[in-house]
């Protein structure tokens, strides 16, 4: 059975895709099974694998809506161990269409139980918000990794997504925890990336991951050609702190301990 990771934030630019992406691959390279579900109406994800959105006549959407089965969908990509489910602009609309549905926070656990047995983990990249696409991910996910960056008002809003997770556990998923909380966008020479490093161990303790994602032009530059940064420029900074932040993950799950 796969691990279900949702990766969330509802505030943009905390480096919420660039995780996605890039764990999944570290994940893969580590020698396990990865599965990608790209749950942003944006398709930055997607597009971070080399798939063209604009291109794809299938999507999550249509699988999501029972216009499309699994192997319609499903994309193998460069990457030796990671299959994606790509995103398009179509999803946009899911919330409208769901909101009569009976079971409507369930399609995409739906959807995803055809898939466990086939994937080690499955990470989900969601979109910036907290609607029911969320709902969707959080109802299907065992556990949800956030990320924050170093910068001002880190934590601004973090308060209301925990909320949502707890509502969840209470009304939908009771066994969703969170993953752990990442550090992105870290620059040690910065009094204030410190002082955001700090004030969230405080806050979070051991759910913080040893692991931080450094500010670093490779990361920056590999979703333009389409690749996750391990193949990119896989010496870089950005590259090696997902490696470890991978194996991070994969120990956690089997005992050795998450974060610090």
């Amino acid at each position: 059975m796969s691990r279900i990771i949702a990766i969330a934030n509802q505030k943009g630019g905390v480096g919420k895709t660039t995780t996605a992406v890039n764990l999944s691959a570290s994940i893969a390279a580590a020698g396990k099974r990865a599965l990608l579900v790209d749950m942003d109406p944006q398709s930055n994800a997607s597009s971070g694998l080399g798939i063209n959105a604009q291109e794809l006549e299938k999507s999550v959407y249509e699988l999501l809506i029972g216009q499309a089965e699994i192997a319609q969908v499903l994309v193998n990509t460069e990457v030796p161990g990671l299959d994606l489910i790509p995103a398009s602009h179509r999803l946009s609309g899911l919330e409208v269409e769901l909101v009569d549905q009976e079971n409507r926070s369930f399609f995409l656990q739906k959807m995803l139980s055809e898939l466990e047995k086939d994937y080690d983990y499955i990470l989900i990249d969601s979109p910036p918000s907290l609607g029911l696409l969320t709902v969707n991910i959080l109802s299907a996910a065992d556990s949800v990794l956030i990320p924050i960056q170093c910068e001002y008002y880190a934590l601004e809003g973090l308060g209301q997504l925990l909320n949502v997770v707890t509502r969840i556990q209470q009304s939908l998923n009771e066994t969703l925890s969170i993953e752990g909380i990442l550090l992105t966008m870290y620059d040690r020479r910065l009094k204030l990336s410190r002082q955001v490093a700090q004030e969230a161990i405080r806050y979070f303790e051991d759910r913080v991951y040893k692991t931080v994602i450094p500010r670093n032009v490779k990361l920056s530059e590999s979703p333009s050609f389409g690749k996750p940064v391990l193949q990119y420029d896989f010496e870089s900074t950005g590259a090696q702190s997902y490696i470890k932040l991978a194996q991070e993950v994969i120990n956690a799950e089997k005992g050795v301990g998450q974060g610090a």
